[in-house]
């Protein structure tokens, strides 16, 4: 079945079928319209997405950068990538797009191969700064980047307030008794979304008067198994602690687990909150207090942008912070009681 058997089918011309299927209707009434649609559904007919690609000019595909992970990596092994993956694809489908998702060690990789693949827009997430000119400058698409700071770029940001979120995770913790905090963060020396959650913890602790130096840092990879690591480093480390303080919940499920095996138990020996609130702290035992912010809002805050970019041919310059809250759960004693 092709288009011209159809057409013959319905008694109209080729061009006519065309227009149906391309959603070119003003010349189409509304009785042929659904003469042909009967048709193409009564014989099964799947037209050809290439073809029909070149005649449109657009490729119906959203290409998704999931940066600086290396050849032997998972981007499941992180949860936060899969949960704000799927919102993203369930826009994306909802537009009737298609999703290519590439993972790779450094962003500025995918510049040429976005422009061979005809893709219509593209998300970049978590972008380094400094990276961000060269990306938006070398692709002539609609681009959206999620969790990137780039102040003064011409560039479409969605993320979240980080520096409100390390604020709020040493407020918690103080306010719940705790003067004798760790942090367990990944490098904070690079501009982005972690140095900013370290500098609002850091202020925290300051303005409350509770001691913080960088001896109460623990670095650690954003991996579940680096975590368990450095939980008994810091269950063996005689810090005195009573709250640790994560810069994600996949380290905080780590962490726990590390002071587990070293016989401290969360929270009667030692509290610990989390950062994301990824739906996986409901099923930690104790349920992990995590500071939390909403997957779908970022989902749908970038794609309303990029699709407005694709649509209206036009640029945008925007850059959107979700307000954040803790997500009190039962991983952090109350040492005021």
């Amino acid at each position: 079945m092709n288009i011209r058997e159809i057409a013959k089918r319905a008694g109209v011309s080729t061009a006519t079928v065309s227009n149906v299927l391309n959603g070119k209707l003003s010349k189409v009434s509304d009785e042929t319209k659904e003469k042909i649609e009967s048709i193409i559904k009564a014989t099964g007919y799947k037209p050809n997405v290439m073809a029909r690609s070149l005649v449109k000019k657009e490729s119906r595909l959203i290409g998704l950068v999931v940066p600086y992970l290396g050849k032997d990596e998972d981007f499941f092994a992180n949860p936060y990538n899969a949960h704000i993956i799927a919102a993203l694809e369930r826009y994306i489908r909802g537009k009737d797009y298609y999703l290519m998702l590439r993972c790779v060690g450094d962003p500025r990789e995918i510049v040429p191969l976005l422009s061979s693949w005809n893709v219509d827009g593209a998300f970049f997430l978590g972008v380094y700064k400094d990276e961000v000119s060269e990306i938006r400058n070398e692709i002539d698409i609609p681009i959206v980047f999620l969790d990137t700071y780039a102040p003064g770029e011409d560039i479409v940001n969605i993320g979240i307030e980080d520096y409100r979120g390390g604020y709020l995770s040493a407020r918690y913790l103080i306010g719940k008794g705790h003067t004798k905090l760790a942090l367990v963060t990944p490098d904070i020396s690079s501009e982005g979304v972690i140095q900013e959650r370290y500098r609002g913890f850091a202020d925290a602790c300051k303005e409350a008067g509770v001691p913080f130096k960088n001896g109460n840092i623990y670095y650690t990879e954003s991996t579940y198994h680096s975590a368990v690591q450095v939980g008994q480093d810091i269950a063996f480390g005689g810090g005195d602690y009573t709250a640790i303080a994560c810069m994600s919940d996949i380290v905080a499920f780590g962490v726990i687990e590390g002071l587990k095996q070293c016989g401290l138990r969360v929270p009667y020996d030692m509290s610990v909150i989390g950062f994301d609130n990824l739906p996986d702290c409901e099923f930690m035992s104790p349920k992990l207090t995590s500071v939390a912010q909403d997957f779908e809002w970022k989902a749908r805050k970038a794609s309303g942008y990029l699709f407005k970019m694709i649509e209206e041919k036009i640029s945008i310059s925007a850059d959107e912070r979700q307000p954040i809250r803790v997500m009190e759960r039962q991983s952090v004693k109350n040492l005021r009681e």
